[in-house]
């Protein structure tokens, strides 16, 4: 069959594309148990180096997978903690925000028919904002965390047996694999993978950090909610800033009002998310763990659409890991440069030899 397919390259193709249709059905159809697994392998390369770290000091296994779940357990459960209490005040205040939002629109409706003189008033919508349709997208939204606090503890569950095989898996590796070539490329993928998450996440936590204190300053309610809004979005670059910097804006429309306001707190998610996602991100990783515009839309709009919220917000992620392994495959070493931002630099002669070998 295989034969016959090289010798039909139309074919081939036809087959290649119907292989990938099966493969993202299954990736979508498994979402139950992909995504929980996804979630845990993330917080396990995370917390690795605090278990190895355990361990190097003379812990036993046991005692070093507790510590490090109970530190992942602490950071998570202080996070549900501060996001749980805002929430609970926020669905108390949506009716005034709503009200105030249709305020808002009827004073700039008539602001343009009066003040601009354009008939605007018998084509543009009265009901644009709706306090029903505002009490119910919070709902869903409240939904959805409820959803992912359920997930927790199969999160958990699955972490743990991931660190209690960290020990194993070498050796594993080595015996299937055979050549200490491809466990060097197998290490060398973990790694990248280990460094990526590691200053994606420090980087996340700088930029909620800041825009939470940035809110707090502007008197914008719910800073806490905010900034760890801004901390789960910088996980999408470009426009996970943009979907941020929304609440935020809207929050200085409703309480404040002004235009000088309004922009001095957009000007300050504009300044942290520029200086830290477009100069120190890129500068840390490196311009090879850089994924093109268009890559990042279309990994959103995939994981979304496979693993809904919680798939969006790991579309990235996914899609460098993807990247990682592809750029140490040579076979596929092509696809991960169609991933990247630009092309890779020109090869120096003196080093052909060298890449050859590897």
């Amino acid at each position: 069959m295989f034969d016959q397919l090289e010798q039909h390259p139309g074919a081939r193709l036809l087959f290649l594309l119907a292989c990938l249709v099966v493969v993202i059905y299954g990736v979508k159809f498994a979402a139950p148990i992909l995504l929980p697994s996804s979630l845990a392998l993330f917080l396990a390369v995370l917390s690795l180096p605090v278990m190895l770290f355990l361990r190097r000091r003379g812990v036993p296994a046991w005692g070093a997978i507790s510590l490090t779940v109970l530190v992942n357990v602490a950071v998570v459960g202080l996070l549900i903690l501060l996001a749980s209490s805002s929430f609970t005040e926020l669905q108390t205040q949506i009716p005034r925000y709503a009200t105030r939002l249709q305020e808002l629109q009827a004073s700039a409706i008539d602001w343009v028919v009066k003040g601009l003189g354009l008939p605007l008033g018998s084509y543009a919508p009265t009901d644009l904002v709706k306090a029903e349709d505002i009490v119910n997208f919070a709902g869903n939204a409240v939904g959805r965390i409820a959803q992912f606090l359920s997930m927790t503890f199969l999160v958990f569950l699955v972490m743990i047996f991931m660190l209690s095989e960290a020990n194993v898996f070498p050796d594993k590796f080595r015996y299937a694999l055979g050549d200490s070539a491809n466990m060097d490329r197998l290490a060398k993928v973990v790694q990248e993978m280990q460094s990526y998450l590691f200053i994606k996440t420090a980087i996340s936590l700088a930029t909620g950090l800041l825009l939470g204190a940035w809110a707090f300053l502007m008197g914008l309610d719910f800073p806490v909610l905010l900034g760890l809004m801004a901390f789960l979005m910088n996980y999408v670059p470009t426009v996970g800033s943009i979907i941020a910097a929304i609440p935020a804006l809207l929050l200085s429309l409703i309480l404040v009002g002004t235009l000088p306001h309004l922009l001095l707190v957009a000007l300050g998610y504009v300044v942290v998310n520029t200086i830290l996602g477009n100069m120190l991100e890129p500068h840390l990783m490196g311009r090879r763990l850089g994924l093109s515009t268009l890559v990042v839309i279309l990994s959103l709009l995939f994981w979304g659409w496979a693993w809904g919220p919680l798939g969006a917000l790991l579309s990235v992620p996914l899609t460098v890991i993807v990247k990682i392994w592809l750029e140490n495959t040579r076979d596929l070493r092509w696809v991960a440069v169609l991933l990247d931002k630009s092309p890779p630099a020109p090869v120096a002669s003196s080093d052909v030899g060298e890449l050859a070998q590897n």
